[in-house]
């Protein structure tokens, strides 16, 4: 069948037939495992939730393993493949390479992730996302994660050979667009992060089969986190792409300089997976020479390059609104922002929370001492729900407002409800962050299903604000349910029953972007050096509140030092 491609005649945007079909199923499976995932993260809410409490641990913990798997990876790097392609063959405009090898990539992770997922609900594999051995899940928990690993290491393969083929057939000129190399940061990451995986899990599965005696029990944990929190590295560099695509798109924006850009981008492929280290902080098994490396010189470099990016993309936006003649104070630029669009809304709300609570609250634990203080406590998961979550998640739910219409060619549906769900997502779940990382600064456990500990000889009174914590930590997370739920409601309705839309017209080769189109804005070069004395002064403000916190946690430290 001869290759089509489809002009969108609103954006300009060109979609390949096989890249859209593959673009459209993998975000379609990954809202099915954001659906699994948000019904279980309700579950596990109104389980730590102290007024309610319920589930019994051994299904708490059987919930909280599949909340962990579905949102953590399955729903995050389905979204992902679909943008990879949609980085490579739309914004290239070019044919996806060898579509029969991406689909069986398609159709393997859909097979691991339904295995995965039958053999958790089995019962018999409630090992949480961390897996760690000696707990032992069914053989095919084990193996569906590795299908589906496989499944996405050739999707990355795919990507990589259609940049090969745009570049052979010239369909682009100079390097390739900023979007398209923070999805290609991202590949990469991710390859590194499916072999780190593939490292790990292939022995582990054939131990849960009786192949191999024993894992050495450090000797996984190491190279597990390799996958475990790489992954959420991937989820970084794109959703950092996305950012500077909605910039781009929004508001016709520039970066403050590409090359700095770009440089942030290669930062995060040499030092970003470094960070996995931080949850090692307190295992005795590593030298304290190679905790300190890891966490603190080399991911520093990780941590610039996102300070860079957190500058770079409102820096854009606001060059980009006083060329339109918003000069007016500090902040007029952000004042007349389209805050009514949940395109722009979603992602600033996104790079607020990622910025302020995910960048803070990591630095904070990739410090070895003040570590201490936090590991494995509810901290951990409320650092996590501010960067993968308000971060990755709220970014990508952004990007697809602009999508849907572009991509399905329907209109969405409930246009005030879609202003809404950004606000009621990001707010209530940076709030949720926010909560949880103050519970577990009061020393609450990370898992435990019940942190009154009923019924175990020996009591631990908890300080009321511990309490008070985890009924807002509770009240919070049903919001942002709600939150999810709306969006998925929308995403859904849109393509059930929204206005369906002119596709524009099909040719049987690729054809040059329309001049002042979102797709051309999209894959625009150049820098933008206009004054940027707003985006300056939120730098100034998340370097003090740095600063603070640092030194905040610096003063509890402090105060454990007199136990010795």
């Amino acid at each position: 069948m001869a290759t089509t491609y489809r002009t969108c005649p609103v954006s300009g945007l060109q979609f390949e037939d096989q890249a859209e079909k593959l673009m459209r199923w993998n975000a379609v499976a990954g809202v099915l495992a954001l659906l699994a995932g948000g019904i279980t993260a309700l579950l596990v809410i109104l389980t730590r939730w102290p007024a309610i409490k319920l589930l019994p641990a051994d299904q708490f913990y059987l919930i909280l393993t599949a909340h962990g798997i579905d949102m953590l990876i399955l729903w995050i790097i389905f979204f992902e493949m679909a943008v990879l392609y949609f980085a490579s063959s739309t914004l290239l405009r070019c044919r996806l390479a060898a579509p029969k090898v991406a689909w069986a990539a398609f159709w393997l992770m859909v097979v691991g992730s339904i295995m995965t997922n039958v053999a958790i609900f089995q019962g018999e594999s409630s090992v949480m996302f961390t897996s760690y051995v000696p707990m032992q899940a069914a053989p095919h928990f084990y193996l569906g994660i590795i299908l589906f690993a496989v499944g996405a290491l050739i999707g990355c393969g795919i990507f990589f050979a259609t940049l090969v083929i745009a570049k052979r057939e010239k369909t682009y000129s100079g390097s390739i667009p900023l979007v398209t190399f923070g999805a290609l940061t991202a590949a990469i990451i991710a390859t590194f992060t499916i072999l780190a995986g593939a490292g790990i899990l292939l022995p582990t599965f054939l131990w849960s089969v009786g192949l191999i005696k024993e894992i050495d029990a450090q000797l996984y944990r190491m190279v597990w986190w390799g996958l475990g929190h790489s992954s959420q590295q991937i989820n970084v560099s794109a959703h950092v792409a996305i950012w500077y695509l909605i910039a781009a798109v929004v508001f016709g924006a520039k970066p403050l300089s590409e090359k700095v850009s770009r440089f942030a981008f290669l930062l995060y492929i040499l030092f970003l997976q470094l960070a996995s280290a931080h949850h090692l902080l307190s295992d005795p098994g590593m030298s304290a020479e190679w905790k300190v490396l890891n966490t603190s010189y080399f991911m520093y470099f990780a941590v610039m390059a996102s300070m860079i990016h957190g500058f770079t993309v409102p820096g854009a936006i606001e060059a980009a609104q006083r060329r339109k003649g918003y000069t007016n104070g500090l902040f007029e630029w952000l004042r007349k922002a389209p805050w009514g669009n949940p395109v722009f809304s979603g992602m600033f709300i996104s790079l607020v929370s990622f910025g302020f609570l995910g960048g803070i609250s990591g630095v904070v634990l990739g410090t070895e001492q003040i570590n201490m203080l936090m590991h494995n406590t509810f901290y951990v998961p409320g650092h996590f729900h501010t960067t993968v979550v308000t971060g990755t998640t709220l970014a990508f739910m952004a990007v697809t407002y602009l999508l849907v219409p572009v991509l399905f060619k329907r209109e969405m549906i409930l246009p005030k409800l879609c202003q809404i769900q950004p606000y009621l997502f990001g707010i209530s779940m940076s709030v949720l962050g926010l909560v949880m990382m103050g519970a577990g600064t009061l020393g609450v456990s990370r898992r435990h299903w019940d942190m009154a500990f009923s019924g175990a000889p020996f009591q631990y009174e908890w300080p009321g604000a511990a309490y008070l914590m985890m009924g807002l930590t509770g009240i919070f997370g049903v919001l942002a349910v709600l939150g999810g739920g709306l969006w998925i409601l929308l995403v859904v309705g849109s393509l059930l029953f929204g206005k369906k839309l002119d596709g524009g017209k099909v040719s049987s080769q690729p054809t040059p972007i329309p001049a002042n189109t979102q797709a051309s804005s999209a894959v625009a070069h150049g820098s933008d050096h206009v004054a940027v004395p707003g985006t300056v002064v939120l730098a100034l403000l998340l370097f003090v509140a740095f600063v603070l916190y640092y030194f905040v946690n610096w003063k509890y430290l402090s105060e454990v030092w007199l136990l010795s």
